[in-house]
């Protein structure tokens, strides 16, 4: 068997605040063959997706490859040119972002983007490169495969932005491509769809493929071999069978036992609240949407649609759905950045103006919201400091050695070390991005957050942490939460109460204390998409989507 990827003796540093160089990745050796998927799995900041960008030749600003040698298909990235690196960029080896979002450019059709790769290289005609792309929309299972490449990156949802970001990675054919967290923004019916697409795109060409991710779940369907690393330091290699049946590794074994996280708490947190005081938050017949007005007032586009709920004080309410349902657009109009067309909103026993721009300032600070996608919500000119400091002074007048002290106290509730305060979002990980995203919400010391997807950038024992730290945090403040995610294991473990949404309506409502059922049948499929950790579950799945979808 050829292997595509060899890499010995792999040695990354990173300089320190100080100057002082330190090794992150420390000798890690690795094979990975043609058609031969390998998974890399850690908590952030393990060297999950330093060692992967390794194999573009690739060191993120400040740190450098300080020995070791990374052949893909025979060249040896380490010693190269940067010319010749990016001659190999795109049609040997290719990458699939974790944030699609950051990835493509807004001023720029889909179209163009996807198949810019093949104008680079000069690798085909343009129509035939169009052909091609539209084959990729529709063997990823994108709707309106024929249309969507004419569309802007901000008028898909951000489960298919991140298909077309595999689209346009694998448009050039190569022979090794890097998945950096490619099904992290995805629902889990799209999931299913995706991993099965991935599978036999990959299979088909039989691509080398390295697959980084958080989700156990995920790995065990799609890899051959799981590599875990631990503070740049391979912990165990082994076939995906061993790994998850028979660890070696204490933090192996550690890993597996936070992939479901404890519901403990829940039930009793909402036994506080729930049948005494009136609602925190209550929505009647919302409906909003985008685009100009019609001539009924509508939005063009109308993507919530009479929705109704109530959030008790103290208490969680989960919003699941698949992408395009309407989940975020939902979030966005409680929390009055896309104002609401129809319907009316309860906040603490007041009326709340549909816009924020008309909100009071105690009302902006009682409800926060924290956005999926970490990258674009948090500003890359800026310290984490300056970013945390901002709402402190905003909200609560705080400055100078009071805002400090503070700072330091919202970084050690997000288990991030304070010494990060001096960084830029750039270099930080993923997960870190995204706990300085959460951080920054309750810097505001709000009643209620709005929480969409925060865990999904966050690996199985940190979204765990995150979770008791939630908890925590609402023994103690009496806070409620609103989650919209596709994980559901982190829904039930938080939530009191259960949204189902599709096509910008709510089709049922679940009680997961009750040990309710679902009893819709897209609530049903929803449920039963959700990955196990089982390696053979994607291939003997067996759900017709189409006859469960809602008439």
């Amino acid at each position: 068997m050829t292997n595509l990827v060899q890499i010995r003796n792999l040695t990354v540093e990173a300089t320190t605040d100080s100057g002082r160089w330190i090794q992150i990745l420390k000798g890690i050796t690795l094979d990975v063959a043609a058609g031969e998927t390998v998974a890399f799995i850690g908590e952030s900041g393990s060297g999950k997706t330093t060692a992967a960008m390794a194999l573009l030749g690739y060191a993120r600003p400040g740190c450098r490859i300080s020995g070791g040698s990374v052949r893909v298909d025979g060249h040896d990235m380490v010693t190269l040119s940067e010319k010749e690196r990016a001659a190999l960029r795109g049609t040997v080896v290719a990458y699939v972002p974790q944030s699609a979002a950051a990835a493509f450019n807004p001023a720029a059709t889909i179209m163009d983007q996807v198949i810019e790769v093949t104008k680079i290289h000069r690798l085909m005609p343009p129509d035939e490169a169009r052909r091609r792309a539209v084959d990729l929309f529709r063997a990823l299972s994108l709707p309106d495969p024929d249309g969507i490449g004419d569309r802007y990156p901000h008028q898909v949802s951000g489960g298919q932005l991140q298909r077309l970001a595999a689209a346009m990675a694998l448009i050039g054919d190569p022979k090794v491509v890097i998945f950096d967290e490619p099904t992290t923004a995805l629902d889990v019916t799209t999931q299913v769809e995706v991993l099965r697409a991935f599978k036999a795109v990959t299979a088909k060409r039989r691509i080398a493929c390295v697959y980084v991710s958080h989700d156990l779940a995920v790995v065990a369907q799609i890899a051959d071999h799981i590599m875990v690393l631990r503070h740049g330091e391979v912990q165990e290699i082994g076939s995906v069978d061993d790994i998850l049946t028979r660890p070696k590794h204490p933090y192996t074994k550690e890993l597996l036992h936070a992939f479901h996280p404890d519901t403990g708490g829940r039930v009793a947190a909402a036994e506080a609240f729930a049948n005494t005081a009136a609602p925190l938050l209550e929505i009647n017949t919302l409906s909003a949407g985008y685009g100009p007005p019609q001539s009924n007032g509508q939005p063009l586009v109308l993507a919530v649609k009479g929705v109704s709920l109530q959030v008790k004080r103290g208490t969680n309410l989960g919003i699941i759905g698949e992408s395009g349902c309407g989940k975020s657009t939902l979030a966005r109009a409680i929390a009055g950045i896309l104002p609401a067309c129809k319907g009316d909103i309860q906040f603490n026993g007041k009326e709340l103006w549909h816009s924020a721009r008309q909100r009071s300032h105690e009302q902006l600070r009682d409800l926060q919201i924290v956005f999926q996608h970490a990258d674009t919500a948090l500003n890359p000119a800026k310290s984490i400091e300056d970013i945390l400091g901002r709402p402190l002074t905003f909200y609560h007048g705080l400055r100078g050695k009071a805002r400090d002290a503070r700072v330091d106290a919202l970084l050690d509730m997000v288990h991030l070390p304070r010494a990060l305060r001096h960084r830029r979002p750039a270099e930080l990980s993923g997960g870190q991005k995204q706990r300085v995203n959460f951080a920054r919400a309750l810097a505001a010391e709000p009643k209620l957050i709005l929480c969409d997807e925060i865990t999904s950038a966050l690996d199985t024992v940190v979204a765990a942490a995150i979770i008791d730290l939630l908890k925590e945090l609402q023994r103690e403040l009496g806070l409620s939460y609103i989650f919209i995610s596709h994980d559901l294991s982190v829904i039930e473990a938080i939530c009191d109460e259960i949204i189902v949404m599709y096509r910008g309506q709510t089709v049922e409502t679940i009680i997961p204390s009750a040990r309710q059922q679902p009893q819709h049948p897209y609530s049903k499929l929803l449920f039963s998409s959700v990955p196990k950790l089982d390696p053979t579950w994607l291939d003997t799945l067996n759900i017709d989507a189409d006859r469960m979808r809602v008439a």
